[in-house]
């Protein structure tokens, strides 16, 4: 089956560019010029890989990577014309995979897309939807609905940690990866704001907050997402 790649990026040069030259070569080519349609193209579409420029009209891309990898691990590759090394960090942090700064050439890039694809393996595997209880969340769209479809809203840094929970499902995500992650390198001892917002995550999604069965602490270690109905 052919590998689907997402390119996500402003400039229609740029995009035509690379849809003339990726199609050539036998992948399938999905594209989106700002951060909301990358999001709703990754949701429907389910890119083996993503090609994504940071500068784009809507929102940074930094923060489409982290929606992305809210719940799919496909693999991302950074176009920007920011060669600073701030910039790269951020994106690499946020969970890309790559970084090529503009101007670029198509053959360097198209040998970054083999590389990634070998290294990680096509395909996300994730689901862009999670059930917790009787809440649907559908972390592409940033939405939450109950049970009888009333919207429920998540504050920004509600959303951060539901995303990296929800990319781990099951599995114990530590105190200080999430205060790094959510908060930054300098709040690794602030585990006081974990217990705040995991409680107000609670409250919003749990059935009985008071006994979670999808939201779950580890003493001392960290936290747990239980997805399911």
């Amino acid at each position: 089956m052919p590998i689907r790649i997402l390119v996500v990026d402003d400039e229609p040069q740029i995009v035509r560019a690379l849809r003339i030259n990726l199609r050539a070569r036998e992948y399938e080519v999905d594209t989106a010029a700002d951060g909301a349609s990358a999001l709703h193209a990754a949701a429907s579409r389910h890119p083996d890989l993503v090609v994504l420029d940071l500068g784009l009209p809507d929102m940074e891309g930094v923060e489409v990577i982290r929606g992305l990898r809210g719940w799919t691990e496909a693999p991302i590759i950074v176009l920007s014309g920011r060669a600073g090394s701030t910039d790269k960090v951020a994106a690499l942090d946020a969970g890309a995979d790559d970084y090529v700064t503009k101007p670029f050439g198509v053959d360097e890039l198209l040998a970054r897309i083999r590389a990634v694809t070998r290294r990680v393996g096509a395909g996300g595997g994730g689901s862009p939807t999670v059930h917790i209880g009787q809440h649907t969340v559908n972390l592409a769209d940033r939405v939450v609905n109950a049970a009888d479809g009333s919207p429920v809203r998540l504050t920004p840094t509600e959303w951060h940690l539901i995303e990296i929970l929800a990319a781990n499902p099951g599995k114990l995500v530590s105190q200080r990866l999430l205060l790094e992650r959510v908060w930054g390198p300098t709040y690794t001892r602030e585990t006081n704001y974990l217990r705040q917002y995991m409680a107000q995550l609670r409250r919003k999604l749990e059935d009985d907050p008071a006994h979670p069965r999808h939201l779950l602490t580890e003493p001392g270690m960290g936290y747990r997402l239980l997805p399911g109905a």
